[in-house]
């Protein structure tokens, strides 16, 4: 008997890592895939990513349209509310036997409260991790007590869901999914890059991400300033942007954007790049400068430095190629120049990623085929 598989995903970076988890459920002759999206995917303001993933074959089954106009506290929860409606709806419309979540965004909060009263098993993948400055921290624990199976990318993350109170035996510990990306996906060529983004590579270069921090006592957009303001002294060299996500300020950040791209010549941003064209960017730049997870889990496996600035990744296990910095002019600076010292440049050669090697998606896949379904909705709080 076949087992339908619902994907559920709101945001370009979420559906890079699930993209070789759905290629490996539609492979499958046991398997039936069904992908709903929402959130970023259906905005013009964020590319329309929904469209890369049709590029990719995939079949999208439902849209559902939460995200308002704007991005404040109020927006935002009301973004989770219709979240929750039309999640519901199309999940009684497709009744699948596994709802398949990944992270910690607001989107996903709805899909999991949607499927959780619908009593569908929710498959959670990343759970256990922490960051600590922002509001997903708390999303992502809340997802994970909603959740029936757990796809760890680490061992401390599998502790930390039992110390949650899940049972070790639903927990799978897989590794970092984003890896399987840098295994499968052919990246571009130095040359192959500059064409396919019309930007030519200086003696240095950076790929930076900055996405709102909504845990902190200083607003997102006076600490993007001061990564701005740091970004301006450079000499010789091309920095790549990337849009940050929907988030409580997001959008004013992209201004900020925008607006120093205008005026300077040696930057330039993509709404969406896409994960091959992502991954052929950390490949070919010096670093990722930001807070984004990917500096974090991608990055060391390219043997490329990360500079980190401020909280919000904060509690992610880290390789030593990050440099960490609070998110200060003066200390970016100083971080910029730690990440082309000799001896950074170095230590760089023999960095390990802690989140491992490919693979983590054949892993998911077979646990998903053969695991067996029977009372897996009613959870029992697992004591230490």
């Amino acid at each position: 008997m076949t087992r339908k598989i619902c994907v559920i995903t709101g945001s370009r970076a979420e559906y890079g890592l699930l993209r070789w988890v759905m290629q490996g459920i539609k492979d499958d002759p046991n398997l039936i895939l069904q992908v709903m999206v929402t959130g970023m995917h259906l905005s013009p303001d964020f590319g329309l990513t929904y469209k890369e993933i049709e590029a990719d074959g995939f079949f999208i089954d439902r849209k559902v349209k939460i995200l308002a106009e704007s991005d404040t506290p109020v927006e935002i929860s009301n973004s989770i509310a219709k979240g929750i409606t039309g999640c519901a709806q199309a999940l009684n419309e497709l009744n699948p036997d596994i709802v398949l979540l990944l992270g910690d965004r607001f989107e996903t909060l709805s899909a999991a409260i949607a499927a959780y009263v619908a009593l569908i098993p929710i498959a959670h993948l990343h759970g256990g991790e922490l960051t600590e400055g922002a509001l997903d921290e708390a999303f992502r624990h809340s997802i994970s007590k909603m959740s029936h199976l757990h796809f760890v990318a680490a061992e401390e993350y599998k502790k930390r869901l039992i110390q949650l109170g899940e049972d070790p035996k639903n927990i799978y510990s897989v590794g970092g999914l984003g890896l399987d990306n840098i295994d499968k996906l052919k990246l571009f060529d130095k040359k192959e890059l500059e064409n396919k983004l019309q930007i030519e590579f200086r003696n240095k270069n950076l790929l930076v991400t900055f996405h709102p921090v909504t845990l902190s006592d200083v607003s997102s957009d006076l600490q993007f300033r001061e990564l701005l303001n740091a970004l301006s002294n450079l000499e010789d060299t091309t920095i790549i942007f990337t849009m940050p996500n929907a988030d409580t300020g997001g959008r004013q950040l992209i201004k900020m954007i925008d607006k120093f791209v205008q005026e300077n010549n040696n930057a330039k941003v993509f709404t969406s790049l896409g994960q091959q064209t992502y991954l052929s960017c950390i490949l070919h730049t010096d670093a990722v400068v930001g807070n984004s997870s990917s500096g974090i889990i991608e990055a060391p496996s390219f043997k490329k430095g990360t500079i980190n600035i401020g909280n919000r990744q904060l509690g992610r296990l880290q390789a030593g190629s990050i440099i960490n910095c609070e998110p200060k002019e003066k200390q970016i600076l100083g971080a910029i120049k730690k990440l082309y010292s000799s001896s950074f440049q170095l230590g760089l050669r023999d960095i390990t990623n802690p989140y491992g090697n490919s693979g983590a998606s054949e892993k998911i896949i077979k646990v998903l085929r053969n695991i067996s379904l029977h009372g897996t909705t009613k959870k029992a709080f697992y004591d230490l």
